[in-house]
């Protein structure tokens, strides 16, 4: 990697999909320019069987800081996963060690697809059950005599909990020390995750300060959300989980909004993104979405399968929505001319559709005045049921 390709990679390191920089970008920027080999780590519970598209995000970004040379923990919560991070509304239902573990059985296998766990500088896979388990009650009381109840309170989710009647656990407070003594146990240099996470990780930061005299800097990314602000998983429905397949992840990526194009863009792709704003501004928002089904179902099963579960969408929804027998109509070249004299609807009406978006040429919407020759076996479709083909 040449000197600038290593400033160009750090740059993207501090800006891509990243929410803020803990303590500041000043600092981040620093360490990672120093050419130190530095420790960072993503921290996962296992509290389902498979990792999804919310896990992808940060370890994208591990990957970047692997590239980079530094060595990347992949630490899995077996011994956090049991308590469970405090939901929003209510209690987690605990989970058996065996039950975390079966969960877990996939995880480095998946995470292998962002990162490499062989070769030069190979990522390490840890779990927090090894220092935490090992922890006696005087050690609890130790820790936890290192946050106070106010800074626990900080936590939005704990103040809406205890605002709205419903109960908060002292076990649930004892989550966040135990996951931010991770950074400690691991004597890390920075940490990755996502932005729903900030307040543990920084925990940790806290932790690591006091324990090890050691700053640590945290990377929260942003999360993927649709245009009203709730994550795309499993509440809304259309999470993505790296057991499904190619077929099935196009699908779930073809309902999202077309809001979180570019969001998503910037989170799960390669892709240069004025590029993208551009040709989002510009192309129809269903082949934007298809190009990007495409560009992440390609990292993951690989371009050929990708292309064709792309392709067989675009087959099944061409099947789904157009009838076997459709009309034919004359080209008469101009588009609103052939639609009038073929279809026996004013003019007006014609130009109040075109205005709705209604109208669409081999399934892409169209505009009135837009410039557009048609060529003899084109589908005009007019809202959902009228079809037509010219000759």
């Amino acid at each position: 990697m040449t000197e600038q390709e290593r400033k160009e990679k750090i740059e993207e390191v501090l800006t891509r999909g990243v929410e803020r920089l803990f303590p500041n970008e000043e600092f981040v920027r620093e360490r990672l320019e120093s050419g130190e080999r530095l420790t960072i780590y993503l921290g996962i519970d296992p509290t389902g069987p498979t990792l999804h598209l919310g896990h992808v995000i940060p370890l994208r970004k591990l990957r970047q800081l692997q590239e980079l040379g530094h060595r990347i923990i992949l630490l899995i919560g077996d011994f956090t996963a049991q308590i469970g991070d405090p939901d929003k509304s209510q209690v987690r239902k605990p989970l058996t060690h065996e039950q975390v573990l079966e969960n877990a059985r996939r995880y480095k296998e998946q995470a292998s697809l962002f990162l490499n766990f062989d070769g030069e500088n190979p990522a390490e896979l840890r779990y927090n059950s090894e220092w935490l388990n090992a922890m006696n009650f005087a050690d609890v009381i130790q820790l936890a005599s290192q946050m106070t109840v106010q800074r626990m309170l900080d936590r939005d989710l704990f103040r809406r909990r205890i605002q709205a009647g419903n109960p908060v656990y002292i076990h649930e407070f004892l989550y966040p020390l135990m996951q931010g003594y991770d950074s400690v146990a691991l004597d890390v240099d920075g940490e990755v995750g996502g932005n729903d996470q900030t307040f543990n990780m920084l925990v940790g930061r806290d932790l690591l300060k006091n324990e090890n005299r050691k700053e640590k800097f945290v990377i929260p990314m942003k999360l993927l959300v649709d245009n009203k602000g709730n994550k795309m998983g499993k509440t809304t429905g259309n999470m993505l989980s790296l057991l499904d397949g190619p077929s099935e992840m196009v699908k779930k990526i073809m309902t999202w909004p077309d809001e979180t194009l570019l969001l998503s863009f910037e989170l799960l792709t390669n892709e240069n993104l004025e590029e993208m704003k551009k040709r989002i501004e510009t192309e129809h928002p269903r082949d934007m979405k298809l190009f990007l089904a495409e560009k992440i179902v390609s990292e993951i099963y690989g371009e050929e399968e990708a292309k064709l579960a792309c392709e067989q969408w675009v087959r099944e929804v061409q099947q789904k929505e157009q009838p076997d027998t459709i009309p034919t109509i004359s080209n008469k070249g101009d588009v609103l001319l052939t639609l009038h004299e073929g279809t026996g609807e004013s003019k007006s009406a014609l130009r109040r559709l075109f205005r709705e978006g209604a109208i669409r040429i081999n399934g892409e919407r169209i505009q009135e005045g837009e410039e557009r020759e048609l060529n003899s076996g084109d589908t005009i479709q007019i809202g959902k049921k009228r079809w037509y083909r010219v000759e």
